[in-house]
């Protein structure tokens, strides 16, 4: 979104009380570059299963669910019907 470039990160957590988004500064990581804490959070939301980040294809990737979930400006895209199937 136009004008919303604050130059800091966003950091989502959910609780029993429901989702906590938090800002930090932005660090010396690329724009492109996605956050180690939130790649060891990240499940498959079909299958629940891990991930694996494939940083030259800015995708992460589900063996189980045989697909690969866009990386779009640091920000993982875990939906579905915007995934790319594997072969």
């Amino acid at each position: 979104m136009p004008g919303l470039n604050t130059g800091a990160e966003v950091g989502i957590r959910s609780n029993h009380t429901g989702v906590e988004i938090a800002m930090t500064p932005a660090s010396d990581r690329p724009a492109t570059a996605v956050d180690p804490k939130l790649l060891e959070i990240l499940v498959c939301p079909l299958t629940k299963g891990p991930l694996e980040y494939d940083a030259d294809k800015q995708e992460l990737i589900s063996r189980s669910a045989k697909l690969a979930y866009p990386i779009r400006d640091g920000i993982p895209i875990m939906l579905p019907e915007e995934a790319r199937r594997l072969d």
